[in-house]
């Protein structure tokens, strides 16, 4: 089954030198154990465009959706057997980005 393990953060700033080696570190395992899909960092909210076309016309909106103090800042998409393993290994991609984690299966 896959999960999206989402990375969210509180603070403008990216990973740190330190982070990022710990991260590369991380990544390695996953593709090493087969666990690796997919990862991806974000830019931050202030780079996002929202598209809302439910209307009669498309609105297309500059900045994010919603005003808020933590926001997805990068992904993995993880291949494993069942939660309990997914959420071992986003407990160890929480402590090697140094950020919260939000795990979800895909449907």
């Amino acid at each position: 089954m896959q999960y999206l393990v989402s990375v969210i953060t509180d603070n403008s700033g990216l990973a740190t030198p330190e982070e990022q080696a710990a991260i590369d570190v991380f990544n390695q395992q996953l593709i090493d154990a087969g666990h690796w899909v997919f990862a991806g960092g974000l830019a931050g909210p202030e780079a996002a465009t929202v598209i809302d076309n439910r209307g009669n016309e498309p609105i297309v909106t500059d900045g994010p959706f919603a005003e808020t103090k933590e926001y997805l800042i990068g992904f993995w998409i993880m291949e494993a057997p069942d939660l309990d393993v997914a959420l071992k290994l986003a407990t160890e991609g929480s402590k090697a980005c140094n950020r919260k984690i939000e795990v979800r299966p895909f449907l």
